[in-house]
C-alpha cells in the first residue's frame, strides 16, 4: 500500500522527537535529530527543549563550548548544528555546493578565482586555529587580497571554507557579531560529484538524513541539502540494500533504513511550540506533511524566514512569539479553531517555554515581530 501523507507526518515526528521527548544526553539528542536549524542562536535551544525530556540548556552550552556540537554552515548553506563526529561527511558532501555558491558570481567579481581560494585557505585556517572574529578575519584577507576586494574575498571564503562558528557570548551561546574557528579540514575534496569523499560524504548523509526524516524522495533528499537530484540518485543507487523503496502518496518512489519507526497514522501527536526554522518545516520538497499548503505562506515568508510554529496534531496550525509586558508569556495565534483540549496542552508547553526564555532572553525573535501585522485577520490569538 503507498504511504499516505499521514503516516509520513508520524514517521517524521517520531523520528525528530516530537511525538515523545526522550530522556537523551544533548550529543545524543543532536546526533538523533541529525541537524539543528540554528540562523538564530535561541533556535538550537528551542528545538532541543521541545525534543528532550529534562532538557537543561547548560548542557547545549557545554556542547558548543567542548565543540562536541558544532555550528557551522552547511545544508541548503545556512547555518545547523550538528554532532562533530558527523560535520566532516555532511562537509563533504556539501563541497560541490558550497563551491559553487561561494566561489562563484560574487568572488569572481574581486576579480580571484578558485585557485586563488585554494591558495588562501591554508592561511585562513591556520590564522583561525584560535577562535577569530569576524572583524580580525576580515582584516587578514585585506592584508592578503587589498581592501578593494576583501569584502567579496571574505564572503565567499567564510562561507566556503571549514570554519565553526565559536561561542562567543549569552544568552544563547552565540550572540549576534559571529567569531570563527577552523574546523580541522585542510584537505578538502574537488568540487565534482564524482570525487570519492564527495561521494562517500553524501552517501552518509542521505542515511543519517533517512534516520531523521524518512521516508523521502529523491526531491526530499535534494531539498534538504541543496544538492543535485542526479547526484543524490546516484547516492541512493550505490547504498542498495541499506535503503529500501517504498511506495509515496502519489507514486512517487520513497527511500528509507529498513528499520526506522513508522507508526500509525492515528497515532496521537501532541501540541509542540517549534522555534524559528525548525528543521521539520524545512527538511522536504512536498512540505506538505508539516504545513497545510494553505499555511505555508503564512509561516514561510518570501525573505526566507521561517516563523515559530504552533504545531497540532502534527500539523502547523498557528505561530507563537514571546510576550515582553505585563509578566511575560506567550502569545499563540492559531489559524483555525482549537480544541479545549489542544488549547490547554499548548499552555501548558507555554509555561515551560516560558521558563527557559525567562532564564535566557524573553525577547528572543523579537526583531522579526513585523511579521505578525501581516497576518489575516480573524485568527484565535491567546495569551499563554
Amino acid at each position: 500500500m503507498p504511504l499516505t501523507t499521514r503516516e509520513l507526518n508520524r514517521a517524521t515526528l517520531a523520528r525528530q522527537l516530537l511525538l515523545e521527548r526522550r530522556p537523551l544526553s544533548v550529543p545524543d539528542g543532536v546526533r538523533q535529530v541529525v541537524a539543528l536549524q540554528a540562523q538564530h542562536p535561541a533556535s538550537p535551544y528551542v528545538a532541543l527543549w521541545n525534543r528532550l525530556s529534562g532538557f537543561d540548556p547548560a548542557g547545549l552550552d557545554a556542547a558548543f563550548a567542548d565543540r562536541t556540537v558544532v555550528k557551522a554552515t552547511l545544508m541548503r548553506i545556512t547555518l545547523h548544528a550538528v554532532h562533530a563526529e558527523e560535520y566532516a561527511p555532511f562537509r563533504a558532501a556539501m563541497q560541490p555546493t558550497l563551491y559553487g555558491a561561494r566561489l562563484g558570481a560574487r568572488f569572481a567579481a574581486t576579480v580571484l578565482t578558485p585557485t586563488d581560494a585554494a591558495r588562501l585557505l591554508p592561511g585562513l585556517l591556520e590564522f583561525a586555529r584560535t577562535p577569530r572574529t569576524s572583524a580580525e578575519l576580515r582584516a587578514w584577507v585585506e592584508a592578503e587580497v587589498g581592501a578593494e576586494r576583501r569584502d567579496g574575498a571574505w564572503w565567499g571564503l567564510k562561507g566556503y571554507a571549514p570554519l565553526h562558528h565559536a561561542p562567543t557570548e549569552p544568552p544563547w551561546t552565540f550572540g549576534q557579531r559571529p567569531s570563527f574557528v577552523a574546523a580541522g579540514l585542510h584537505a578538502l575534496p574537488t568540487r565534482a560529484d564524482g570525487d570519492p569523499h564527495v561521494q562517500a560524504g553524501l552517501r552518509t548523509l542521505i542515511l543519517r538524513y533517512l534516520s531523521g526524516f524518512g521516508p523521502a524522495s529523491v526531491a526530499d533528499v535534494a531539498q534538504f541539502a541543496l544538492v543535485r537530484r542526479t547526484a543524490v540518485r546516484q547516492a541512493l543507487a550505490g547504498l542498495g540494500e541499506a535503503v529500501v523503496h517504498l511506495p509515496g502518496p502519489d507514486g512517487t518512489p520513497y527511500y528509507d533504513l529498513p528499520d526506522a519507526p513508522r507508526p500509525d497514522a492515528g497515532t496521537p501527536a501532541p501540541p509542540r511550540l517549534l522555534g524559528m526554522w525548525d528543521s521539520v518545516l524545512l527538511a522536504y520538497a512536498d512540505r506538505a506533511r508539516v504545513i497545510p499548503p494553505v499555511y505555508r505562506p503564512l509561516v514561510i515568508r518570501r525573505n526566507g524566514d521561517v516563523l515559530p510554529t504552533l504545531l497540532v496534531d502534527g500539523e502547523v496550525a498557528g505561530v507563537w512569539r514571546p510576550v515582553e509586558d505585563g509578566g511575560g508569556g506567550i502569545e499563540a495565534t492559531a489559524f483555525h479553531p482549537l480544541s479545549p483540549a489542544a488549547w490547554d496542552a499548548l499552555a501548558a508547553e507555554a509555561r515551560s517555554l516560558t521558563a527557559l526564555l525567562a532564564a535566557r532572553d524573553t525577547t528572543a525573535y523579537r526583531r522579526y515581530g513585523h511579521w505578525w501585522a501581516k497576518l489575516p485577520e480573524g485568527g484565535q490569538v491567546r495569551r499563554l
